[in-house]
């Protein structure tokens, strides 16, 4: 794949000689400001070598801006390619909110592709995950998830088809959690979450748009109402635009901290 440097040029602002401030640090926050002003996220930036030529100064200090940058996320080195804007990972945050719900909270347009929404027979493992018999109605529904037109995930949820008689006939929901609660009275209280690290399948690949083998984040979901399972999912995120946020704190210690 043949990627398009820009010119060096195209970093705006100059260097003052006379600054106590470090070069190396004037430098680097001229790549911010053309980071997050002008570059794109996946775009790349303009060669080390171009840029020491274009401000004067030696590769090795355009180096030492660039790699606080990298440190910061904002950049992304890839070896033997170049550097490139880092597009913004998302935290996973354990909640129990609807992926609506949380892209709109940040600002971005969530949509999704349904891949099927079908009813199944459990298997042994579905039932034993949905504490049912194995062979009873599941209703299946598997979507990529989409933030601003971009692949975020790949979710697969199994709820107990005699919780939600009719589901089928009106076709997909756009936000689940809000149809089990607004139709079905189903509110979902509590949940548990597993996470792992996880290679790309060649299907997971294909919808997420990596490559096979990429990281990827795996979260298995139980949720409850009570203490009946509801809904058991699988999701597969895609690593390089998400990062786990897990809130600690001590037991019997309260916080008025909002995560």
């Amino acid at each position: 794949m043949g990627y398009l440097v820009p010119p060096a040029g195209d970093v705006q602002g100059r260097l003052d000689r006379m600054s106590p401030v470090s070069v190396h640090i004037q430098l680097r926050e001229l790549f911010r400001a053309y980071i997050t002003g002008h570059a794109k996220a996946g775009s790349q930036l303009p060669s080390e070598r171009d840029l020491a030529v274009h401000f004067g100064v030696a590769r090795m200090t355009v180096r030492h801006a660039i790699e606080a940058l990298v440190d910061e996320e904002l950049l992304d080195r890839v070896v033997g390619v170049g550097t490139f804007v880092s597009h913004q990972k998302l935290d996973v945050q354990v909640k129990l909110t609807s992926y609506s719900e949380e892209m709109q909270r940040r600002g971005m347009r969530p949509a999704a592709r349904t891949l099927s929404f079908e009813q199944i027979p459990a298997t042994a493992r579905l039932a034993r995950e949905l504490q049912m018999e194995e062979g009873q109605a599941v209703i299946r529904f598997r979507r990529l998830l989409l933030a601003d037109e971009e692949p975020m995930s790949v979710d697969e949820n199994f709820i107990p088809a005699w919780r939600v008689p009719g589901i089928l006939d009106q076709g997909p929901p756009t936000s689940l959690y809000n149809l089990l609660s607004e139709r079905y009275g189903l509110v979902i209280e509590w949940g548990e979450d597993i996470v792992e690290a996880n290679a790309a399948t060649p299907s997971i690949a294909r919808l997420l748009k990596v490559d096979v083998g990429a990281p990827v984040l795996r979260m298995e979901r139980h949720a409850f109402v009570s203490r009946s399972s509801v809904d058991y999912s699988i999701s597969f995120y895609r690593a390089d635009r998400y990062k786990l946020r897990v809130p600690l704190q001590r037991p019997g210690v309260r916080t008025r901290r909002s995560y």
